[in-house]
């Protein structure tokens, strides 16, 4: 059994574990844990939404983006893929992403640039590059792998009126460290539902980079607990700068094959 088929196996059994603690009364949840739930509320087994972009500088000056993002969970139910493709403004139409989750490797990432006219393969360092010029980098477009993380709850405090658990996690290692560009992360995870409400990402000099905040959250299964943002705000402190994501017209049953998570369909235009 190599590494990341026990990092698999570990991350299920958590899975499992956090769920029978969950139903235990009165059970209390240990930082991975809740962190674990954390990652699976949001694994949505299919879904298409049509999404507006906003970028905003120091000056307040907007520049707004349109994209259609879908996702589809993989079989085994832990990893999800994900496709985004730019419909507007002309500067930035035909821009396409698209990331495939392993749990058992690195994930596949690739971005098509039109002016290019072929599709550039992303490697894990480039997960702290930002996402087409946004706040947000390329690991943040999806929750990291629990593990690659160590958790520690530090406290619990309401966030807009939510009770929430407060994670502090730290890369497991210098590899996950670089790649993502974080020293540490706080998470403000609400008790209810075990979605975030709030994450602190502190830069790898350990001062504060960027708050993300999260709001509308709907719940797009109800028979298996999963829920979607349509709100996120990222803030860079460092910069002034920030991002906000607004999702609309959720589609949680939308026909779309494996095909379309592919280089060649993003090529399309």
């Amino acid at each position: 059994m190599n590494c990341w088929t026990r990092t698999f196996v570990t991350l299920a059994c958590g899975w499992i574990a956090a769920v029978a603690g969950a139903q235990a009364s009165g059970a209390e949840l240990g930082a991975r844990e809740i962190m674990v739930k954390n990652f699976f509320v949001s694994k949505v087994s299919a879904l298409k939404a049509d999404t507006t972009m906003l970028l905003v500088n120091e000056s307040g000056q907007k520049r707004e983006r349109k994209n259609t993002t879908v996702v589809k969970l993989q079989p085994n139910g832990v990893d999800s893929m994900f496709l985004v493709r730019f419909t507007a403004p002309a500067d930035i139409k035909g821009t396409g992403f698209v990331q495939i989750e392993h749990s058992e490797g690195d994930d596949d990432l690739w971005i098509y640039l039109p002016a290019l006219k072929k599709s550039r393969r992303l490697v894990a360092n480039n997960k702290k590059d930002s996402f087409v010029g946004s706040d947000f980098s390329y690991g943040d477009i999806s929750l990291p792998k629990v593990d690659l993380y160590h958790h520690v709850l530090v406290r619990s405090e309401k966030v807009g009126g939510v009770d929430c658990y407060v994670i502090e996690s730290t890369p497991a290692n210098g590899t996950v460290r670089a790649n993502n560009g974080y020293s540490r992360k706080l998470s403000w995870v609400r008790s209810d539902n075990f979605f975030e409400q709030k994450v602190e990402y502190y830069d790898v000099g350990g001062r504060l980079l960027k708050t993300q905040q999260v709001d509308r959250i709907q719940k797009v299964d109800p028979e298996k607990g999963r829920w979607f943002a349509q709100h996120r705000e990222m803030i860079n402190h460092q910069t002034g700068h920030r991002t906000v994501i607004e999702g609309e017209n959720l589609d949680t049953h939308p026909v779309a094959g494996d095909e379309i998570f592919s280089t060649r369909y993003i090529e399309r235009e």
